[in-house]
């Protein structure tokens, strides 16, 4: 299903019509739907919210999105709830605010819903052809994909491991949230390519050593590295052969956080991609990293 019609099915009629109002140029390039109670609902597009026209999001518009996301089983769904977001069918993320419920081994739920964020997902085939060249000369070798969030390295991440999946390569794919391939019922709803494994649900840390051990990958594949844990994960599959394909927030020009720096340091990748996305047109490059 595409992305922003996924996002759409999530709302209740008012909200829909107002989402659905929008044009055909203003779709292509809506990112996220920000509903926050007792303010006009917006879309997020090129970097900027727009109103709706709906009228103030209610409660009951809140809840009945939570509820959508779910399945009607919102109380099932406990375990997303303590990382701050849900995911639903299409690949869509749904981040949730309100009152946290806090206990001695971290946030419970959050009760008193007071916004949400529908994060609108896309497959752009052809999004990574400018920098294929660069980004295969001689073999594929171990990349980072760095940009700012919103910016597309998910979008760009996908469409590498698909394409590398393509070309013959075992890719597997330590899918935490669901972003990469959006699998359900175990068939992804993305296309990812034929020789490409999904892990979907665990945390990251532990499903890259998990495929590592049990799926032979030639190339192991994430989304938003940012843990030690993550980190030495990595490593140890990079000492063992398997090539890496990463993203993390940074920008061009500024320097990665520690972790980043950690495994950039220990030469666990070759390859720099860097993404921008100015007034909603991305740009991408490839630079060669210094061996460790």
């Amino acid at each position: 299903m595409d992305g922003f019609l996924a996002a759409a099915a999530l709302l209740p009629d008012g909200l829909r019509r107002g989402l659905l109002a929008l044009d055909g140029d203003s779709r292509s390039i809506c990112e996220e739907l920000r509903l926050r109670r007792g303010r006009e609902a917006a879309a997020l597009l090129a970097g900027r919210e727009y109103g709706l026209g709906t009228g103030p999001v209610t409660e009951r518009d809140l809840r009945a999105v939570l509820e959508a996301a779910t399945g009607a089983s919102l109380h099932t769904a406990g375990q997303q709830l303590r990382r701050g977001f849900l995911s639903a069918p299409g690949g869509v993320r749904v981040g949730v605010c309100g009152t946290a419920v806090w206990t001695q081994t971290g946030m419970e739920s959050v009760r008193e819903i007071s916004s949400l964020a529908v994060r609108i997902p896309r497959a752009v085939p052809g999004c990574a052809d400018g920098i294929w060249p660069a980004l295969t000369a001689g073999g594929f070798r171990s990349a980072l994909i760095v940009s700012p969030p919103g910016a597309g390295k998910t979008t760009l991440l996908r469409e590498i491991v698909r394409r590398l999946s393509q070309d013959g390569l075992r890719v597997a794919a330590a899918d935490e949230r669901g972003e990469i391939a959006d699998a359900w019922s175990g068939t992804p709803s993305f296309d990812v390519g034929p020789c490409t494994d999904v892990l979907t649900g665990a945390p990251k840390a532990q499903a890259l050593g998990l495929l590592l051990r049990a799926m032979n990958p030639q190339v192991l594949a994430v989304d938003e590295v940012g843990s030690e844990e993550e980190a030495a994960a990595l490593l140890e599959a990079a000492a063992g052969g398997v090539r890496l394909l990463a993203t993390a927030h940074g920008s061009r020009d500024e320097p990665p956080g520690a972790v980043c720096r950690r495994l950039l340091a220990a030469g666990a990748f070759q390859k720099r991609i860097w993404v921008e996305n100015r007034n909603g047109v991305r740009r991408y490059g490839v630079e060669e990293l210094p061996c460790a």
